[in-house]
């Protein structure tokens, strides 16, 4: 038997995109996967930090983090870091300094922590909702951006207005490149790295060839991993509906049962 090996998008892939819950059958699916020999990786934009616990507690074989730049894999019941790419503070203090220039909501990512700058205070519908639900899930957000320590992996941002997108740009295009998150939501994530090179690193690690390679995915930041896996998945809840065209599966939704139809329909159990 060929093992295979599955990567998977968090949020509207592996949790429902109605209320961001695991699907029992999708907990079943990676468990009986994984019974069968082959290899499950969460992919995710998320910084490690942001993993929660409910994800780890699924059974992963490894997790590449923060689009690329931070992977672990489960070695005898233990995760063990593989790579880990941060930004330097010089290049951090530039964008924190450019950003401060317009009306916007930045956050930081790093692998231990969120941070936005409060300066000015938050702005934006969507940069306020993720403030709020890090407060409920208690994350300490109280760095300075400032410091002469502070240094971030990647980060996000809300525009107030999305035709200051160019002039921002003409700074973060020097060291990230840009993903749109649709709306007003933009992620800047380090030139070299994606999703994509997380499962190259992976691939490699493991000498698992291309061919037997998964991912599944909701949204434009995963096309990078549904381009560059042999197989790739598009949930039914997936936004935009162009996605459906550039993969070689459309599921269910997430929200019905899609994960387990998607392995089922591959082979996997």
């Amino acid at each position: 038997m060929n093992r295979k090996i599955a990567f998977f998008d968090i949020d509207g892939t592996l949790t429902s995109e109605l209320d961001g819950s695991i699907l029992p059958s999708t907990k079943r699916a990676i468990k009986k996967a994984r019974e069968n020999g082959h290899l499950m990786f969460i992919n995710t934009g998320r910084c490690m930090q942001n993993v929660e616990a409910r994800f780890l507690e699924l059974g992963f074989d490894g997790i590449v983090s923060g689009c690329g730049t931070n992977i672990y894999c489960n070695e005898n019941g233990h995760l063990t870091e593989l790579l880990y790419v941060s930004q330097t503070h010089a290049i951090t203090h530039e964008i924190l300094t450019h950003a401060r220039r317009f009306a916007l909501d930045l956050l930081f990512e790093g692998r231990d922590f969120v941070q936005f700058d409060f300066k000015p205070p938050l702005l934006t519908e969507g940069g306020k909702q993720l403030y709020n639900a890090f407060l409920h899930k208690h994350y300490d957000m109280s760095q300075n951006p400032e410091d002469t320590q502070f240094a971030c992996d990647k980060f996000v941002v809300w525009f107030t207005d999305l035709n200051d997108l160019p002039a921002f740009r003409q700074v973060s295009d020097n060291h990230f490149d840009c993903i749109d998150r649709g709306g007003n939501f933009r992620e800047f994530v380090p030139k070299g790295y994606s999703k994509a090179t997380g499962i190259q690193y992976v691939l490699d690690h493991y000498q698992i060839a291309r061919e037997h390679s998964y991912s599944f995915g909701d949204s434009n930041n995963d096309l990078p991993m549904l381009s560059y896996t042999h197989y790739s998945i598009a949930m039914g809840n997936a936004e935009p509906a162009s996605l459906f065209d550039q993969v070689t599966y459309v599921s269910a939704k997430s929200s019905e049962n899609g994960i387990w139809q998607a392995l089922g329909h591959y082979g996997f159990f």
